[in-house]
């Protein structure tokens, strides 16, 4: 008797749980905060900067710059920019047209 490999990974799921229209028009919602949160992070990334030194840079808690990588965090633009500056970037902002 063989026995089939599961496939348990993250990506594997989220495929699934994307077939449903109503799952996936919710996850398509907040593609917007997950790209401002990947931003920041890889922005982070490329400067070479951990948390705490984000944070000695621009004045903003540790702690509040650690919930806006989890997404438990909605950074004003304010924010936004002063967190760009810190890393010795500006923070650029876009519009899209909507595929039909």
């Amino acid at each position: 008797m063989s026995k089939k490999k599961i496939d348990t990974s993250f990506d594997h799921f989220l495929h699934e749980q994307l077939k449903n229209p109503e799952i996936k028009a919710e996850y398509d919602a907040l593609e917007p905060e997950f790209s401002i949160i990947q931003a920041l992070i890889d922005a982070r990334a490329q400067s070479g900067l951990t948390q705490q030194q984000l944070s000695a840079r621009t004045g903003i808690a540790q702690s509040d710059i650690s919930k806006f990588e989890n997404g438990n965090g909605n950074p004003s633009l304010k924010t936004l920019r002063r967190l760009a500056a810190g890393m010795g970037m500006k923070l650029s902002v876009h519009f899209e047209t909507i595929a039909q």
